[in-house]
């Protein structure tokens, strides 16, 4: 665990900051990559790129500051910590989806296409979010002695996150990093198989992720906020899940199949 890179004079350079950097340029990276094989428009897709991380870094902190607002009610001064933290990872999903939804209805793009494209890319970059939280020693997990338990020993973990010093527990990063990996890779494995429509990569990834999401809470060992008894992204999984299964069996009904080459022949017939 390494919270701090290096430092040069008075800045200090975060593991954190890096990765969470590195995850979103992946991700772009991956979906610019995929507009290109469908057929979208480049300039298009990497302004709505740059609306998804900006709208995925105001939702996280802000479903952070809803999550523990007691706590900073109580203490407002902690307001300070969330320029440091990373925040809530649903919050900045479900931002970055509505500004989404809301660029890619103004500019008439292929609405569940362009959706489609980013999916994978999102799965990406939170590979690499996870392992930024590792290094930072936040989202930890409860107390365990699982052979592969890990102990974090870094005294600016503690008092910057709160993460227990010196106690075995679940890599709740590595989890969702690893699951992350595997949604990824299935993804991309399935996209050209079985009955193809649009809008079925994007809802595929969310219904995999809401499962992943929710089994892992049950490991996490970080405050989290709770609803109905369950951890508040449990709660969201529990909506999130349905939904995806609803959106999957209505698309595959009501929408056209589509191939990259299709939407290419497209753009060049309505050229």
């Amino acid at each position: 665990m390494y919270p701090e890179l290096f430092k040069l004079g008075p800045i200090t350079v975060y593991s954190y900051g890096v990765l969470l950097a590195a995850s979103y340029l992946l991700g772009l990276r991956l979906a610019m990559t995929r507009a290109r094989r469908w057929g979208l428009d480049a300039n298009r897709v990497l302004d709505l790129g740059i609306y998804i991380i900006i709208a995925a870094l105001v939702g996280a902190k802000l479903m952070l500051l809803l999550v523990d607002f007691e706590q900073f009610r109580q203490s407002p001064w902690e307001l300070l910590a969330l320029a440091r933290s990373g925040g809530v990872f649903y919050g900045g999903l479900i931002l970055a989806v509505v500004v989404a939804f809301w660029y890619i209805a103004r500019h008439r793009m292929p609405f569940w296409t362009t959706c489609d494209v980013f999916a994978p890319g999102i799965a990406l970059g939170h590979v690499t979010g996870r392992l930024g939280c590792f290094a930072a020693g936040c989202c930890y997990g409860k107390p365990t002695d699982v052979p592969w338990a890990v102990i974090f020993t870094n005294p600016l973990a503690a008092a910057n996150v709160g993460t227990p010093l010196g106690i075995p527990l679940h890599p709740t990063q590595l989890y969702e990093a690893g699951a992350e990996l595997l949604i990824l890779v299935l993804l991309l494995a399935t996209e050209r198989r079985g009955r193809l429509f649009a809008g079925r990569t994007f809802w595929s990834y969310m219904f995999l992720y809401a499962i992943s999401r929710f089994i892992i809470e049950i490991y996490r060992g970080d405050p989290r906020g709770e609803l109905l008894g369950f951890s508040t992204s449990q709660f969201i999984s529990l909506i999130l899940a349905p939904l995806s299964l609803v959106m999957l069996t209505w698309l595959a009904r009501t929408t056209t199949p589509e191939a990259p080459q299709e939407v290419r022949g497209r753009r060049r017939a309505a050229a």
